[in-house]
């Protein structure tokens, strides 16, 4: 089999507090909606603004560190792997299907509205976590880069 990739990289703003559930076991799962930005000229050469949202999933350490430090409008960088689950409706009996991005690794960028949990508004703090298969530890990161996000979104504007 050849070899392939499964990456995805974002930096974009939470357009909502995360969501914190456990599983039976006891495991965290964190889901976030994180909205990225593109600025293009469309054909008449005016600026228009496009908010692509995006559903991520944290799990067991990674999703507490997401639910202690991260708020609504927060920017953050996100890397982690493209999943798509499917189930049927319960009610329609149609199958449904959700393309989410799973995170393995979480930095907490400056500005935006809750930066800073501990009053840290230069540095960003960095978690590492692989996911659902083992746990992730907090270290402090230096000199994480400073991100102008997401336009002003309410929470109508987030898709799920």
């Amino acid at each position: 089999m050849a070899k392939s990739v499964n990456k995805v990289i974002l930096i974009g703003n939470l357009g909502k507090d995360p969501e914190i559930r456990y599983t039976p076991q006891g495991t965290a799962i964190a889901t976030l909606a994180l909205a990225t930005n593109e600025r293009y000229k469309d054909k008449e050469g005016n600026w228009q603004d496009r908010t692509e949202w995006h559903r991520v999933i944290a799990w067991q350490r990674l999703a507490e560190i997401a639910g202690e430090y991260l708020k609504k409008g927060r920017s953050v960088y996100i890397e982690g792997r493209l999943q798509t689950r499917s189930w049927e409706d319960k009610n329609t009996h149609e199958k449904k299907y959700a393309t989410e991005i799973v995170a393995q690794d979480l930095v907490l960028l400056g500005g935006g509205q809750g930066a800073g949990a501990s009053g840290d508004e230069g540095g960003g703090s960095r978690s590492r976590g692989a996911g659902a298969g083992s746990g992730g530890s907090m270290n402090q990161s230096q000199g994480a880069p400073d991100y102008e996000g997401a336009t002003q979104i309410t929470d109508d504007d987030i898709p799920f």
